[in-house]
């Protein structure tokens, strides 16, 4: 099991180390477009290089959730461009807090902002953090493929295949204090869908649901694609436009899983 933890507190780069050399190797931090806790590209940039992945989580207000649809398209789509903005690789996982006890009454609304949220943010993956009625309602509703339980509201009971546990939410619910930050420790199973900038963008699923292409191009647009090269360059018609062709070429197939040729 990975071992992480989550804090509101921005990181510097000494203070993610000390946090590494702990055995961590994991911190959730908010991916939000504003406020004191929101995680900026040079905090993400200070964490990976002390050796931590990151897990993002979108929350505004704790009952955000409410909103349903409606909300969950507004802010799926500001927590793609809030990823994108702080080097956040696509096909990465993004989850959405559901920070309350959700009654029966309720899920479906949550629900449908999980779903939606997911549906926005379409070149990431999506996730949920919530208690355990929100994570078995959102597994059943294949309204995400992330799940980060809290034991907050989980009355003693754990969810079977979640990939983050938030098992300590400090003494009083404020966090533990380590190193000068007050932080909720957590436990991973792996597949959690962290990400660090120094690491290579991961495939793109097709949509909220994991489905569909594993690539960032359909085949039939990079064929397209390519055949509007060909077309430029039977106009051009010279040595070195056709190895410009070839290479570009085999960038689209690749990007849409096809392999790539030789140059003849």
């Amino acid at each position: 099991m990975a071992k992480g933890f989550d804090c509101a507190t921005p990181l510097t780069r000494a203070v993610a180390r000390k946090f590494r050399e702990d055995g961590y190797e994991f911190v959730c931090r908010y991916l939000v477009p504003s406020g004191w806790k929101r995680l900026t590209q040079a905090e993400a940039e200070a964490i990976s290089s002390a050796g931590l992945q990151i897990v993002s989580v979108y929350e505004t207000t704790a009952s955000r959730a409410l909103g349903g649809r409606t909300a969950g398209l507004t802010d799926g789509a500001i927590a793609a461009q809030t990823a994108l903005s702080v080097g956040q690789p696509a096909g990465s996982r993004i989850y959405f807090a559901v920070d309350f006890d959700a009654s029966a009454k309720q899920m479906d609304t949550v629900i449908q902002y999980i779903s939606a949220a997911g549906e926005a943010a379409r070149n990431y993956q999506s996730g949920v953090y919530g208690g355990i009625a929100v994570i078995e309602a959102a597994m059943a509703a294949r309204a995400c493929t992330g799940f980060w339980q809290t034991y907050a509201w989980s009355k003693g009971r754990k969810a079977e295949g979640i990939h983050i546990y938030q098992y300590d939410n400090g003494p009083k619910g404020l966090g533990q204090p380590i190193h000068g930050v007050n932080v909720d420790l957590n436990l991973s199973s792996g597949e959690a869908g962290w990400w660090n900038t120094l690491s290579a963008a991961a495939p793109v699923p097709g949509n909220a649901n994991g489905e569909g292409k594993d690539y960032m191009l359909k085949k039939e647009d990079a064929d397209k694609m390519i055949a509007f090269l060909q077309a430029a360059y039977m106009v051009a018609g010279n040595a070195e436009s056709g190895k410009e062709f070839h290479r570009l070429a085999n960038e689209l197939r690749l990007a849409s899983g096809q392999k790539a040729t030789l140059n003849r």
